[in-house]
């Protein structure tokens, strides 16, 4: 059975140079960002170059696409959020294409590293609480104060809202990775089963189609979560810069 790991291995493509020592490298995984970025760029660009007033294919899947994330933004974080509309968009358009890429064979998914979705929460994050004190100063730690709550009670419930949101990136990140990192584990797991079953003669091949089935419906299936996980992203994403626009309870 092939290692079902082995297709997220990073390896190098070129050395760019070093700095203090260490390697600064070109590796597959910078390459499938690159690719991810100008296919996002290909597609938008492309859609809306047209301007045709009855749409096209590629130009119903960029407006589509926009007014998908601008009614996400508005519907949890109001009008006001839609000032961080090209951050939501940026974000929910690059983990949806870096996803669907990552489900053609011999490719790389960016996505099912965690330093990766890791950076992009960790934006999401230091964003919040940037604009958080630069809207409303030392009212957003009202954030943390919920009203209402008993006095007796309340360092408790502090203390918890405070661990709530410093563990934010950790779940925002880990939730794209981990299904991620899953689904394609598991497709690489009944795929091995084809290959397996294929040599052992026509009974074997026989006994192929069931995995074959599988990996078709996986595959079906994956592409679902490919949106899922990006629409996940980009609408905690919304919510949470909702309460740096709205820090109060």
């Amino acid at each position: 059975m092939a290692d079902p790991i082995h297709q997220f291995e990073i390896t190098k493509i070129a050395t760019l140079g070093h700095i203090g020592g260490h390697e600064i490298a070109f590796t597959n995984s910078a390459l499938f960002m690159a690719i991810t970025v100008l296919g996002t760029w290909a597609l938008l660009i492309g859609g809306s170059s047209a301007k045709s007033l009855i749409p096209g294919r590629i130009q119903s899947i960029a407006e589509l696409s926009y007014e998908f994330v601008a009614n996400t933004i508005q519907s949890t974080a109001g009008k006001e959020g839609m000032k961080f509309f090209p951050l939501v968009f940026t974000l929910f358009m690059f983990v949806l294409v870096a996803n669907i890429i990552g489900l053609v064979p011999y490719t790389f998914t960016v996505t099912t590293h965690i330093i990766i979705t890791a950076s992009l929460a960790l934006l999401v994050f230091f964003t919040v609480i940037i604009y958080g004190f630069y809207k409303n100063g030392l009212h957003f730690f009202g954030l943390f104060v919920p009203s209402g709550i008993p006095v007796y009670i309340l360092p408790l419930i502090v203390f918890i809202e405070v661990l709530s949101f410093l563990s934010r990136p950790i779940s925002h990140s880990v939730r794209l990775f981990a299904n991620m990192l899953a689904g394609h584990i598991t497709l690489k797991v009944f795929a091995s089963f084809i290959t397996l079953l294929g040599g052992l003669g026509i009974a074997g091949m026989a006994g192929a189609v069931l995995p074959l089935g599988l990996v078709v419906a996986l595959t079906a299936l994956e592409l679902l979560v490919a949106f899922l996980q990006a629409y996940v992203f980009a609408i905690l994403t919304c919510i949470y810069l909702n309460d740096a626009i709205h820090p109060g309870h």
